[in-house]
């Protein structure tokens, strides 16, 4: 499945309508804020359709995964949107995150944790909040806002305004990693965490004003906790959906079909084929820049990505800008 797909449902109590344009989807929040209300509607539509008394409009098939049988379910589920309710505890089990990694559904999890096993983006976690009534019939609205508002023009979450960086640290040790040594090194000490779920423990074992940067494409999971000690720490998060998004936009977007994609990602990453969204554009990389000096490898950085008229059109392209300017504003 990709593309972007508009649900709407319904009773004569509670309305709910959004969209939703990734492979997993994220809603969280605490009790009473109507994630398991909006599952019960839509598990009541599939049972019993329009006799259920609720209304439910989008293009593809909305169902409810649960129980005891969901593998089984599971596997007759194709062209979905697949909602799971927190109450089911297979939604963190890494069977769960195998049996859904080549689907060609769409799923939306509601967990009031962070699922570890499953790449999802910061960009699609959600909350749900009234926004209005229907005096006649009563009627609560709901819809849903973007818990970590990531997607801002400044391309960085900004905890506080005044800061002192002191320290750079990086998801992983590949090309990202080299890049960035390469441009912040002179100034700030950096250093790779080896995987995103090593963030947050080298957050806790350091006092430095550090930024961070990891792919926010794939970095959902972390995001709940690494927050909470990123403010208390004066830290800066930097969240572009990956490394290979930022050359695409800056040295590739000239290509008028790439541009269309970086413009609407969704229409062309395919959900069985790509886990995340950070999987597409690296092989989306790698074979628009194959035959090329700018040849591009996951693991080690091409040296010519490091060249003074290349390093420069990256950092001042606005997937970089944002961060950049930061940095610059403090030296």
């Amino acid at each position: 499945m990709k593309g972007q797909y508009s649900v709407s449902v319904q009773n004569n109590k509670v309305k709910y309508e959004f969209t939703i344009k990734r492979n997993i989807t994220v809603i969280q929040g605490d009790s009473a804020t109507g994630k398991t209300t909006l599952v019960d509607l839509i598990r009541e539509y599939q049972l019993e359709g329009a006799d259920s008394g609720i209304s439910l409009s989008c293009k593809k098939k909305c169902v409810v995964l649960e129980g005891t049988d969901w593998e089984r379910n599971l596997s007759l589920y194709t062209d979905c949107i697949v909602f799971v309710d927190e109450g089911n505890r297979f939604i963190a089990t890494p069977e769960f995150a195998h049996a859904i990694k080549s689907t060609d559904n769409y799923y939306v999890l509601i967990t009031r944790e962070g699922l570890e096993t499953l790449p999802y983006s910061v960009n699609e976690i959600y909350g749900i909040h009234t926004s209005g009534k229907y005096a006649d019939l009563k009627q609560v609205y709901h819809e849903f806002y973007l818990i970590y508002g990531v997607e801002s023009k400044k391309g960085y979450i900004e905890n506080h305004a005044s800061k002192a960086i002191e320290k750079v640290l990086c998801e992983n040790s590949n090309s990202g990693f080299d890049f960035f040594t390469t441009v912040f090194a002179q100034k700030y000490e950096c250093e790779s965490a080896n995987g995103k779920s090593n963030i947050y423990k080298n957050l806790l074992a350091s006092s430095k004003k550090t930024l961070i940067i990891a792919d926010g494409a794939a970095f959902g999971s972390q995001m709940a906790k690494v927050m909470k000690i990123a403010e208390r720490a004066d830290c800066v998060l930097f969240l572009p959906e990956s490394f290979e998004y930022i050359l695409l936009a800056s040295i590739f977007a000239k290509d008028s079909e790439i541009t269309k994609v970086l413009e609407q990602p969704e229409d062309f990453i395919e959900s069985k084929d790509f886990f995340s969204w950070e999987q597409f554009f690296t092989v989306l990389l790698i074979k628009i820049s194959d035959g090329t000096y700018l040849k591009y490898f996951k693991k080690k950085l091409n040296p010519n990505y490091l060249s003074e008229k290349i390093k420069n059109v990256i950092l001042n392209s606005d997937a970089m800008k944002g961060i950049c300017g930061l940095m610059m504003e403090e030296k």
